[in-house]
């Protein structure tokens, strides 16, 4: 999952994977909330020569879990959901942005790519908890989107159509001097 070429003169910061998270809920007709979550991921803040930021995230869709429900992960690993097989990569990239969004809140729109689709969708970033966001606090982010529009549309009798991923985003300290 190699990060894409960096543009001249922005400055890479890099998710600290062990301490972030990324996952995604969907509700079943019935009401019930699914839980999943990509062990494997990575991605990156770039910061651009103009001040503002751009951020970029890959999720290994071959490690999706559904913790406790070895059925439900092989069925969203499969053909009919991520089809991991053809598309192991579900790739979001942002347009740039103003950092205060990070402490603030705000939408952040950009490219995701699900199934070779791609479209552009909204991340709303929660107002942070902390002065120091990313870092010594989690960035919380979340956008929904609409499966179908991704080719995932079976199971529509028992799943709603609205998948809604969750980041929790730390960056990894710069080294000292």
């Amino acid at each position: 999952m190699a990060p894409a070429a960096t543009p001249a003169g922005a400055q890479r910061l890099a998710l600290d994977v062990a301490r972030s998270r990324c996952g995604f809920e969907i509700r079943t007709r019935f009401g019930q909330k699914i839980e999943g979550f990509f062990p494997r991921f990575d991605g990156e803040v770039l910061k651009l020569a103009d001040g503002r930021h751009q951020v970029r995230l890959r999720m290994d869709a071959r490690q999706v879990e559904i913790p406790g429900k070895p059925r439900y992960t092989a069925w969203m690993r499969g053909e009919e959901f991520f089809d991991v097989e053809r598309f192991p990569l579900v790739e979001f990239d942002s347009e740039p942005y103003d950092p205060g969004m990070t402490v603030r809140g705000g939408d952040i729109v950009g490219r995701l790519s699900i199934r070779g689709i791609s479209h552009t969708e909204t991340l709303t970033v929660m107002p942070a908890e902390c002065p120091r966001a990313g870092y010594d606090c989690d960035v919380i982010s979340r956008g929904t989107v609409l499966r179908g529009r991704y080719g995932m549309d079976s199971w529509q009798v028992a799943l709603g159509d609205r998948v809604t991923f969750i980041l929790r985003a730390r960056l990894q300290e710069a080294p000292g001097p």
